[in-house]
């Protein structure tokens, strides 16, 4: 590290240590675990709501209560999964596999601090490696010009849309629609409208909080409270007992026994986290995966193993840091949290990419600084709160679900302070909710419209600078490379479709 970088991280860890700082940590995790606690919502709902609620905070403090909603609600989703089977966040379907059968034969507070220290260690871990990382990584990213960006974020479109979709074509549908939403307002270049039809309201583009609220939070909503129509009930409302416990202790000992599975399981969550649109889901579900592999007695999982939730909350958790290393090195988000970081940032004047280093480094020391004290405090304030957690695990959805139905419509509002915005954010959780019933990604939407500013100024710049020669590609090979690698993405599925056409039709004859 150079001697810049080391007066910008002593300066950093001196501006998160102060008190005002450490009270939105704090809040911010405390909020994160209880809504990871009630099943149905999430850290990414949490997130888009109270993106708005930061326009008066400093710059630190939002972009640090924000990451901390998200360290919380990634933990916070295994308590009901280890008290109740019903998981709080979809990543915490695998903790309910191991945590549950403990919770029955009375262990849910042993269970609940396997989860607590897994997810705090896989975080931890994680938060180094981000910091070691980013300022290679944006180094490396400060040699690319508008081709290379726009090569590399056609990739990560692709990859996005081939994972993050049942099928890539809805997916990559998806994305450009969120670029072509993004284009509305006015041209970057000369400044003319479009799309705007003659409202001054769309002549900055649609609001970003209205569109990333409107279909990820109050879609999702609306999606529970029509499930709940349709079949006369609401998840939550039904008598559900939490099994007597029967305290056990944990001795820190006996955690880091594990520390195989430990290690192993935050070097996939990292991995995963490092790249475009994987998720939190398939970093936890991989890791109870090899685990179970590597395990001397893989029938025990599923029956209560210990190394089953510490697999998934050690990924789970790692998923959190690593996802920030694209996110702030190169502006490409690994994940929808991620993105929503990324609009927090440009919200608070802070433009993510390779030059965040050198523009804002003390600002981003800040906020490594405050993450790694957030694990501390993730750890008292998680197991102080153990007992507390099975409690709000047990709150009825019919009086969540009018609350963040009134956070989403603040939420929205609060920014420009205009109704327009507020309708924006219905009509988009109608788009949402469409896009969710018939198998198109929202996330992929919501990240295409974040990046589609930017996707079409290195596009443009790139038309510009080379007068639309594409034998310019050919002669930078970080272009050439990520422009193979979106066409491998796109044929990839093609491919095995036909492969495994051409098996079936052989094995028939």
């Amino acid at each position: 590290m150079s001697h810049r970088h080391s007066v910008q991280g002593i300066a950093g860890f001196q501006a998160a240590l102060t008190v005002y700082n450490l009270l939105f940590v704090g809040a911010g995790l405390t909020l994160g675990i209880v809504i990871g606690v009630i099943p149905g919502l999430g850290s990414v709902t949490a997130m888009a709501v109270l993106i708005p609620l930061t326009f008066y905070m400093s710059p630190l403090a939002a972009i640090g209560f924000l990451v901390d909603i998200n360290k919380g609600g990634t933990s916070g989703g295994a308590i009901p999964a280890i008290l109740l089977n019903s998981p709080g966040t979809p990543e915490s379907a695998a903790s309910a596999l191991d945590g549950y059968p403990m919770a029955k034969r009375g262990e849910p507070e042993r269970a609940m601090k396997f989860a607590l220290y897994s997810s705090v260690t896989g975080d931890m871990l994680s938060d180094i490696l981000l910091i070691v990382l980013v300022v290679p990584f944006a180094a490396i990213a400060l040699q690319f010009g508008p081709l290379e960006l726009a090569s590399i974020l056609l990739f990560a479109f692709t990859l996005l849309a081939g994972i993050s979709s049942n099928s890539p074509q809805k997916g990559l549908i998806a994305i450009f629609l969120g670029i072509f939403l993004a284009s509305i307002g006015l041209d970057p270049i000369d400044s003319s409208p479009r799309m705007t039809f003659g409202s001054i309201y769309l002549y900055d583009g649609l609001s970003l909080s209205a569109v990333a609220i409107g279909s990820l939070a109050l879609a999702s909503v609306a999606d529970q409270i029509l499930t709940a129509r349709k079949t006369n009930t609401v998840d939550g409302d039904r008598t559900r007992t939490v099994p007597t416990s029967k305290i056990r202790s944990l001795p820190v000992t006996e955690f880091f026994s594990h520390w195989k599975t430990i290690l192993r399981s935050t070097m996939i969550g990292s991995g995963i986290g490092m790249l475009p649109g994987l998720g939190v889901t398939l970093a936890a579900f991989l890791s109870y995966g090899a685990s179970r592999r590597a395990s001397k007695d893989p029938d025990s999982f599923g029956k209560g193993n210990p190394e089953g939730i510490i697999a998934t909350e050690a990924a789970n958790s790692a998923v959190v840091g690593a996802n920030l290393v694209p996110a702030l090195a190169l502006g490409i988000p690994g994940n929808v949290a991620a993105a929503l970081l990324l609009s927090a940032l440009i919200i608070h004047g802070v433009t993510p990419g390779p030059f965040m280093m050198t523009m804002h480094g003390d600002l981003i020391y800040a906020l490594f600084a405050s993450m790694l004290m957030a694990n501390v405090l993730h750890l008292i304030i998680g197991r102080v709160g153990i007992p507390i957690w099975a409690s709000v695990a047990r709150v009825r959805r019919r009086y969540i679900l009018p609350a963040v139905v009134f956070l989403c419509v603040t939420g929205a509002y609060l920014p420009g302070q205009s109704l327009f915005d507020v309708g924006t954010m219905l009509a988009f959780s109608v788009v949402g909710l469409i896009m969710n019933r018939t198998g198109f990604s929202v996330v992929c939407m919501v990240i295409g419209f974040i990046l589609g500013d930017l996707f079409e100024t290195a596009m443009r710049q790139s038309v510009l600078l080379y007068k639309g020669n594409l034998n310019v590609i050919w002669e930078s090979p970080i272009a050439i490379v990520f422009v193979v690698l979106s066409i491998l993405v796109i044929l990839g599925p093609l491919w095995r479709h036909r492969l495994a056409k051409y098996r079936s039709a052989k094995s028939a004859d």
